[in-house]
């Protein structure tokens, strides 16, 4: 049997038979249609065959630094200045010079992002909480199809609020929660397990929403508990938060004082992104600060955007409008970084009697419009 196989392969036409049968293959199943409306080589056949392969991989378009100025110019929402009339000295004639207008930090100058950037072309329309926990938002307290739904109903009224900008939905996890107690590790923060995690994931590609993961480090580091979660990050839809509020840097626990981030913390944070993001060659990553004290985040200025990394600065403070607006101006409109968020308690907007929720049509008149809105 052995020897009438060998005769077999070696055979004068036993090679040019399979070639045969291998293209025959390759042209049931390849739309070639495109090579035989023309007169070519085969090797120019093989590089057309190539191209044709390479054009059913979804593209990237590139960015448009026009459109991307003019969304961030729209996004400053900076007032229109009243025309000056112009004054004559009354002794000389003269023209008396008019005053200049105080320049406006918004729209920051920073970087351009590298392609596929969702910011600020998109909204992100977010909800946030931990699934064991029904009060720390809205992701726990209901269950997955009431979230999901009330969700849709927000990004809904977002919609038509702002048709020009299209809204994505977010479901914001926190993945390390602080603790009012030291806990085995004696760090006073939990991390949430693999299976939780990844519950989320599920529950977001159901609604082709993005995720972000937010660490509350409390007694521990940014740069010990981030770097657990790379292989979520290596995910094109996972993204990160970051709350200064639960990270400790006295021996004071968590929940009885704010904590604080300085621009070192929050640059560690977007540079291990931005390692994620060449590595793996993905879109850039949006990094999330929440915020609502001065000493919360220290340094602003040396904070350092990429273009593998956006950072939006989240007004995080809760009570009635005229506070939450107060903390927006002095904290984010005053200490520029790049894009904003904004919170929206449920709950604890609402507490003191006659008060309502921001409608999206309140918050678009800020001054600069946020780019992330979270509901907690």
């Amino acid at each position: 049997m052995k020897k009438k196989l060998k005769k077999i392969i070696k055979h004068k036409y036993f090679w040019p038979v399979v070639v045969l049968v291998i293209f025959l293959q390759i042209l049931a199943f390849t739309d070639l249609s495109f090579i035989f409306s023309k007169s070519i080589s085969y090797k120019q056949g093989l590089d057309l065959i190539s191209e044709k392969n390479e054009d059913t991989t979804p593209k990237i378009p590139p960015l448009d630094k026009v459109a991307y100025d003019l969304k961030m110019m729209e996004l400053a929402n900076n007032p229109i200045l009243p025309v000056q009339e112009q004054k004559f000295d009354p002794t000389t004639g003269e023209p008396i010079p008019l005053p200049i207008p105080k320049p406006t930090p918004w729209p920051v100058k920073t970087v351009y992002p590298n392609d596929g950037a969702i910011l600020p072309f998109n909204r992100i329309i977010a909800y946030y909480g931990n699934l064991y926990s029904t009060k720390m938002g809205v992701l726990g307290e209901y269950s997955e199809d009431v979230v999901l739904e009330k969700l849709k109903v927000e990004v809904e009224k977002w919609t038509t609020a702002d048709p020009t900008t299209p809204v994505i939905p977010a479901l914001h996890y926190i993945a390390v929660t602080a603790q009012g107690s030291p806990g085995e590790s004696g760090k006073y923060r939990l991390r949430m397990p693999d299976s939780e995690i990844e519950k989320v994931l599920v529950m977001a590609a159901k609604i082709n929403a993005i995720v972000f993961l937010d660490i509350q480090v409390g007694f521990s580091t940014i740069q010990t508990e981030l770097p657990l979660f790379e292989k979520y990050l290596k995910l094109p839809n996972v993204h990160l938060g970051i709350d200064p509020e639960f990270s400790m840097k006295t021996d004071i626990k968590p929940g009885k004082v704010v904590g604080t981030y300085d621009a070192s913390d929050i640059n560690f944070a977007a540079n291990y992104l931005a390692k994620i993001v060449k590595e793996n060659n993905l879109t850039p990553k949006i990094l999330v600060v929440h915020r609502y004290t001065q000493k919360m985040v220290t340094n602003y200025q040396n904070i350092k955007p990429l273009p593998e990394v956006q950072i939006v600065m989240h007004m995080d403070g809760w009570g009635e409008k005229a506070k939450k607006i107060n903390t927006y101006k002095q904290f984010v409109y005053k200490e520029p970084v790049q894009f904003t968020g904004f919170k929206i308690f449920y709950k604890n907007d609402i507490l003191q009697k006659g008060t309502t929720l921001f409608t999206p049509e309140e918050l678009l008149k800020l001054n600069p419009r946020p780019i992330y809105i979270q509901y907690q």
